[in-house]
């Protein structure tokens, strides 16, 4: 089986594409594989790092406010939307693929509308619960819309043919142990708050976790590993000006970056984060509490929706940015914990969310198309 993926822009979209075709190669070893992204983004440093076959287009997405400078960039990327199509097609032709998989993001927008026009088998997956601009143009034509929330499909075109997949979960996050995470992080039995904004950090989440942990320093009751973000190096620097210094606190774990999300998500008790898709896909797959802070700075505010499709199913609590402080963060997490039985209860609605076996959903979709069995 030959098959391109396409995506890029942000690792929302990049990750699932990965995680599809690594379960896809565990079946089927022999499968050929080709990822197709934007040059110079992300994708083009991530997907050789996972070992697969990378090619690039020059594709860029339009800038929504006006200004002189950003008319000259809109200027030159309704030029390469003519230029993309054409690589995209010189790309498909020299590939012969079975199927493409468009994971959202600009780039795979000519890429699979391309595969569409030249009668390629072509599938989409929308990792939220409001769907980008890409995949709601290429939905109508889709051979199947793959979605992660079923939410989502009330914003799409009633030709869109979907299912209902879930995002794919890293196994690792599945498969770690909660009670042998707790003991390799050298935690106690109090409980434990995760809290992170993203590898390149969050301020207002920064700004009322600082708050968070030193109500915390006084009253003892939790323990914390926060991840302040590259952009949130001065970090250290707000606690010390609030009195508070962590070193030699054995409960207060500061860092710029959580390398070992595994073992943290499964210690966890409750989580203070964003609402990016795949991250609340791995609070669902783990089931667990969380406090959700949806990103006012991005695309159609999918995060707000992403958030509420949890909030309104009782496996979450959600505080807008515009609405954060320290001292109502300090109140929601008190709240949460004196609540007899609410942390559990947002757990369970969380892990009743889950549909852990996303990938192999995708991958039996991809096959039925095919006409051809899956390799069991």
């Amino acid at each position: 089986m030959r098959i391109l993926f396409a995506g890029g822009g942000t690792a929302g979209h990049i990750n699932p594409a990965l995680a599809i075709a690594g379960y896809i190669k565990e079946k089927e070893p022999d499968a050929q594989i080709l990822y197709v992204g934007a040059k110079g983004g992300m994708e083009e440093r991530l997907v050789p790092s996972a070992g697969y076959d990378f090619r690039s287009i020059t594709i860029s997405g339009f800038q929504r406010s006006l200004s002189f400078r950003n008319l000259v960039k809109n200027g030159k990327t309704v030029a390469r939307l003519f230029t993309s199509t054409v690589e995209a097609r010189r790309i498909l032709r020299e590939f012969h693929p079975d199927i493409c998989v468009g994971t959202g993001g600009y780039v795979s927008g000519p890429v699979i509308r391309e595969a569409m026009r030249l009668g390629i088998p072509s599938v989409i997956h929308e990792q939220n619960a409001f769907p980008g601009v890409t995949n709601k143009m290429l939905s109508k034509k889709a051979d199947r819309t793959m979605l992660a929330v079923a939410d989502a499909q009330k914003h799409l075109s009633p030709a869109a043919r979907c299912v209902l997949t879930g995002n794919p979960v890293r196994q690792e996050v599945i498969r770690t142990d909660r009670k042998a995470a707790r003991a390799k992080l050298g935690l106690d039995s109090r409980p434990l708050i995760l809290s992170f904004g993203g590898s390149l950090g969050a301020r207002k989440i920064n700004e009322a976790v600082a708050e968070l942990l030193v109500q915390s320093a006084k009253s003892g009751r939790y323990q914390h590993i926060h991840g302040y973000g590259q952009w949130g190096k001065w970090f250290p620097d707000l606690l010390l000006e609030k009195g508070l210094d962590v070193k030699g606190r054995k409960e207060m774990d500061i860092r710029e970056y959580i390398g070992n999300m595994p073992d943290c998500l499964a210690a966890a008790d409750l989580v203070i984060c964003r609402a990016g898709a795949i991250t609340l896909s791995e609070l669902q797959a783990v089931g667990r509490a969380s406090i959700l802070i949806p990103s006012p700075n991005v695309a159609e505010n999918h995060q707000f929706h992403n958030a509420m499709a949890m909030v309104d199913r009782g496996a979450a609590e959600m505080i807008e940015e515009k609405n954060l402080t320290g001292e109502g963060l300090c109140r929601k997490v008190q709240e949460l914990f004196s609540q007899q039985g609410k942390i559990e209860t947002l757990a369970e609605n969380a892990k009743k969310m889950a549909i852990p076996d996303s990938c192999d959903r995708i991958y039996r979709m991809i096959r039925e198309i095919l006409n051809q069995p899956p390799a069991d």
